[in-house]
């Protein structure tokens, strides 16, 4: 199993969603989050006061899928969220050992 973690931008997140959707990714858990990389924030101008915006928000999606669908999600994000423009965001992709559903106590790739 593979868990995949994109750092996307919060107006791209319902075309991720509907993107995994197409290829039958059903549950995900999402966040909203602030951050910065190479955009280093941006300067703003408040009350005539100017101040620097260290953290943009951006949005945390988390899925776990099988390995075999994981360049698939992959590629599906990608796809959905890419602007072509600096803070698009990023995709991390780990190694999940194991992944247990509390409810019925099934493991591995059914408890997905």
């Amino acid at each position: 199993m593979k868990k995949i973690e994109a750092i996307i931008k919060p107006f791209k997140l319902e075309e991720v969603k509907d993107a995994l959707a197409e290829i039958g990714i059903e549950g995900m858990t999402v966040t909203e989050v602030k951050g910065f990389g190479r955009q280093k924030g941006h300067t703003e101008i408040y009350r005539g006061s100017e101040y620097t915006v260290d953290f943009l928000p951006k949005i945390k999606i988390e899925i776990v899928v099988a390995d075999g669908i994981a360049e698939q999600a992959t590629a599906a994000i990608v796809k959905a969220a890419k602007t072509g423009k600096i803070g698009d965001g990023k995709i991390f992709v780990s190694s999940v050992e194991q992944a247990v559903r509390i409810r019925t106590e099934e493991t591995g790739d059914k408890a997905v």
